[in-house]
């Protein structure tokens, strides 16, 4: 669990730097990967791609929400409106979640006798979207971070939809994956936020915004680990062979589409020269050079599995292996840091040591994965005991923000919404 959550809250911290629906989803996508690569359940080797895809795509669309304005309601200094802010961000981050780990554990949940209607899902997710938007944000006017985008309301509605789905098809083991995850993340980030202002109080000479991205990522991770290792999954042969045809737009849309929008959305020559630009005299040639080899870094590990993966198709009862996943771990996750260290300028000074550290992190978890011994422990679903977690975060939420509003005064950031 605490691999994962290492994995997760690296890249999480990683994707700051690069925001929105790509960046999340591309963290997203290797905290699945990390969780596949755990089991040790070779049966799951084969769904790898397609589980870190989805897994990806659940956790990006949480890229959408925007949270700027609630983490300067954590800042302030009366508790309404710093309870307030960490109890959305407890929200938020539960949205983040909720919707990426009960699409990665529906992948792991999709067998042939009790098949996945991926279509239906999509369409009732869609409509419970645009549904909760519409009623809840425009026609009853309920906002949570005015006068920002309001899009948590598509994310909720999103959620509720596919818990309906997962409860109505009993994907018990998905939901529990879903839940847990939901609530680590959310957990996750209004505890970091809550570092972030005592780091800042404390003046730590460190990125105190990406401590709270990290402890998002490190509790979502625990909490989606713990919901795969504690779920009753279907007992698959391991024998089963690599079906190409199934995983070809999962396997293109986790190699190249996701890298490739964060490339082209990240490295633009406008964005890069404030940055690149405080650290040499002539940035052009620099930025140049830092969108040529991010470009290559992603494209040809992207062509080297694709075509790799694709020849399995000519080889019959052919399954993928613990090497084959473990090596695509290793070069997606070397290429966000590849990303985030060119992005920086951290090539050129040591400025953001914080960057380094994701370097120390991943070898850290390289070196663990292979040693790990998985324990899985099957649990039954218990709603109950889910509300009283959730009560209790809530209290424990109560606790914190009076020590946070007890530590300051008025601060740079601070918000009030009441």
């Amino acid at each position: 669990m605490v691999i994962v959550g290492m994995a997760l809250g690296t890249a999480w911290a990683i994707r700051g730097q690069f925001g929105h629906e790509q960046g999340a989803a591309w963290a997203g996508g290797i905290g699945s990967l990390c969780i596949i690569l755990l089991s040790r359940n070779k049966s799951w080797y084969n769904k790898a791609m397609k589980a870190a895809f989805a897994g990806a795509v659940g956790w990006g669309l949480g890229g959408m929400m925007s949270y700027g304005a609630v983490v300067g309601y954590g800042r302030g200094i009366d508790f309404t409106n710093v309870y307030y802010g960490l109890s959305m961000l407890f929200i938020i981050g539960g949205l983040y979640g909720l919707i990426g780990g009960g699409l990665f554990g529906l992948v792991l949940a999709d067998h042939p006798e009790k098949k996945v209607k991926w279509h239906q899902l999509i369409i009732e997710m869609t409509t419970g979207g645009v549904i909760f938007y519409y009623f809840i944000n425009e026609q009853l006017g309920i906002a949570m971070t005015p006068p920002r985008s309001e899009a948590w309301g598509v994310c909720a509605g999103i959620g509720i939809a596919m818990m309906y789905y997962l409860a109505r098809n009993k994907q018990y083991s998905a939901i529990r994956v879903a839940v847990f995850a939901g609530i680590g993340g959310g957990f996750g980030f209004a505890f970091g936020n809550f570092l972030q202002v005592l780091g800042n109080v404390a003046q730590v000479p460190f990125n105190m915004w990406n401590v709270m991205e990290y402890s998002l990522g490190f509790f979502g991770g625990l909490g989606m680990a713990y919901g795969a290792f504690t779920s009753q999954w279907p007992k698959e042969k391991p024998s089963i062979s690599y079906n190409y045809s199934n995983l070809t737009i999962p396997m293109v849309g986790f190699l190249l589409l996701i890298p490739f929008i964060v490339w082209q959305q990240s490295f633009v020559e406008k964005d890069l020269e404030p940055t690149i630009g405080k650290l040499v005299s002539e940035p052009g040639i620099w930025i140049s050079m830092a969108q040529s080899v991010a470009f290559v870094a992603f494209l040809i590990p992207a062509i080297f599995w694709i075509y790799l993966l694709s020849n399995k198709k000519n080889k019959p009862n052919q399954s993928l292996s613990f090497g084959e996943v473990y090596g695509i771990f290793i070069t997606y996750f070397a290429v966000y840091i590849i990303f985030t260290i060119l992005i920086t300028g951290s090539f050129l000074s040591f400025y953001r040591i914080e960057q380094f550290l994701y370097i120390l992190n991943f070898g850290l978890i390289l070196t663990l994965i292979p040693k790990a011994t998985p324990l899985f422990t099957s649990r039954k679903a218990h709603p109950q005991k889910w509300a009283y977690m959730v009560l209790g975060i809530l209290v424990f939420i109560g606790l914190i923000s009076l020590i946070a509003i007890s530590s300051h005064g008025e601060m740079p950031g601070m918000n009030k919404r009441f």
